[in-house]
């Protein structure tokens, strides 16, 4: 279940050098959830524009780029101690951004509804997980089709030119992801003691 995400901790400690040049600078963790932002964008102008097999490089670097914000923005926080309510919104929201900036860079070689498909299903389980954390369950990451997954068919993607697969697997992929997380809940929700409500 944990899928790509199971390599986030080594994934972090590459970046520790790179952390600790923020943290030095005093670099705000909000504007590094922007330039992640950015970078998904410019990945996806990447995939839309530039010709694959091409196109692998560039959409490659920005997602890289992309992860590695997603990741240094909370430990930034953290560490700097500037953890902040809205901070934690704009990591999902930017997150979620950051994902339909990717997708639209298919539109030039896929059908508008099949990338609106794609597009709404992944956010599907980011939004589970959120329900889950705001009913008091863990918040549950990982694929079979999260974040990093989403990422890797886009550079593959680009690689191939195999636009409208691409599109299908990040569909289907993310409602069996938003399936499997709602039935973790489920699963642990079932655990807990039933409140009676007022």
């Amino acid at each position: 279940m944990e899928g790509l995400y199971a390599l986030k901790p080594w994934f972090a400690a590459r970046l520790t050098a790179v952390e600790r040049v923020l943290v030095r600078r005093a670099v705000s963790p909000n504007l590094i959830s922007v330039v992640g932002v950015v970078c998904a964008g410019g990945a996806g102008l990447a995939l839309a524009f530039t010709p694959a097999p091409v196109a692998a490089i560039p959409v490659t670097l920005l997602l890289i780029a992309r992860l590695a914000c997603a990741n240094l923005d909370g430990t930034v926080a953290r560490e700097t101690q500037r953890s902040t309510r809205f901070g934690a919104v704009l990591n999902e929201a930017g997150d979620r951004a950051a994902d339909l900036l990717v997708l639209a860079g298919l539109l030039p070689h896929v059908p508008l509804p099949l990338v609106a498909g794609a597009a709404l299903a992944s956010s599907v389980p980011s939004w589970i997980a959120l329900s889950g954390a705001a009913a008091g369950a863990p918040r549950i990451n990982g694929g079979p089709m999260g974040k990093t997954e989403r990422c890797l068919v886009a550079v593959l993607a680009a690689a191939t030119g195999w636009y409208s697969t691409a599109a299908v697997v990040v569909l289907a992929g993310s409602l069996l992801t938003g399936a499997l997380r709602l039935s973790r809940i489920a699963v642990h929700c079932g655990r807990e003691p039933s409140v009676d409500q007022p």
